[in-house]
C-alpha cells in the first residue's frame, strides 16, 4: 500500500521543490517506484526533473478542473529510473478561481489519487506556497506532511500557521493527516542564526523533526537549472549524501 506525502509550507523559498526532487530520486535508489505530482503554478518540479513545464500537456490543472482527466492521462512515465510525474505549469493558477463554486472540490485530488497506492510505494506532493485551494487538496489527499524549514529568522511563525492548518485539515476534511516530519533545509553551520533556528523549533516540536539537515550547498543550488536531482547532477556532494539519509528515515517511518 503506498504513501502519500504532502511537501508543505506556506513560505516560499524554503526548499520544497528541491526537497520533493531529491527525496523521490533517493527513494528510487532504493528502487522505490515513485509518483511526484507537482501542485505548483511556478512548476520548478517539473522543470527540475528535465520536463518542459511550457510545452507540458494533460498537467495537475487538467486533473483538477476537468472530471473526464484521470492520472493515468497525466502521468510521464519514468523521468528518471523509478520516479514518474504529473506536471504543473502557470495554467494552474487559475485554478483557484475556476474552482470556486465546485461542489467537495477539496476532495478531487483525493478522489483521483485512490488508484494510486497499488501502484508506487510513494506518492510525494509538491505544494505551492501558500494555504489554498491546491495546498489544501494535497493535505487532503495525503497521509502525512513533510514541512521544509528554511535556517532564517522566520522559520518558527511560518511553521505554527502550517500546524494549525494541519490540524483543521484533520479535523474537517482527513482525519488520517498526520506530520511527517519538518526538515531543516539551507543550513549553514558557520552562522549562529542556523544553529538558533534548529535549537528553538526542536525546543517546539521534539520528535517530529528529522535527524537529518540539508546544508546550504552550492550543487544542490545548480542541480535543477540542468533539469536533474542532485543524485544525477553530483552523486557524491554533500547535498546528495543529505537527501540520501531524509530518505533512509523516511523509509524507517513507513
Amino acid at each position: 500500500m503506498g504513501k502519500i506525502i504532502a511537501i508543505a509550507n506556506q513560505k516560499g523559498g524554503v526548499g520544497k521543490s528541491t526537497t520533493t526532487i531529491n527525496l523521490a530520486a533517493c527513494l528510487a535508489e532504493k528502487k522505490k517506484k515513485v509518483l511526484v505530482i507537482d501542485s505548483d503554478p511556478q512548476g520548478n518540479t517539473t522543470s527540475g526533473l528535465g520536463v518542459d513545464k511550457n510545452a507540458a500537456e494533460n498537467t495537475v490543472y487538467d486533473l483538477l478542473l476537468d472530471e473526464n482527466t484521470e492520472m493515468d492521462d497525466c502521468i510521464r512515465r519514468e523521468v528518471i529510473p523509478y520516479v514518474s510525474l504529473i506536471p504543473s505549469n502557470v495554467d494552474l493558477a487559475a485554478a483557484e478561481i475556476e474552482l470556486i463554486g465546485t461542489k467537495e472540490k477539496e476532495y478531487i485530488l483525493d478522489r483521483k489519487a485512490v488508484s494510486l497506492r497499488n501502484e508506487y510505494d510513494y506518492v510525494i506532493i509538491d505544494c505551492p506556497p501558500s494555504l489554498s485551494t491546491l495546498t489544501v487538496n494535497a493535505l487532503v489527499a495525503a497521509d502525512t506532511v513533510l514541512v521544509p524549514i528554511q535556517c532564517e529568522y522566520y522559520a518558527l511563525e511560518g511553521l505554527s500557521q502550517l500546524i494549525r492548518t494541519v490540524n483543521l485539515v484533520r479535523e474537517r476534511l482527513n482525519s488520517r493527516l498526520e506530520i511527517e516530519g519538518v526538515v531543516f533545509t539551507m543550513y549553514d553551520s558557520r552562522t549562529n542564526l542556523s544553529q538558533q533556528v534548529v535549537e528553538n523549533v526542536s525546543e517546539h516540536l521534539g520528535e517530529d523533526i528529522y535527524k537529518t539537515i540539508i546544508p546550504r550547498n552550492i550543487r544542490l543550488a545548480e542541480a535543477p537549472s540542468y533539469g536533474m536531482p542532485i543524485t544525477v547532477y553530483d552523486a557524491k556532494s554533500a547535498g546528495a549524501e543529505a537527501y540520501r539519509k531524509l530518505a533512509e528515515e523516511v523509509l524507517k517511518a513507513k
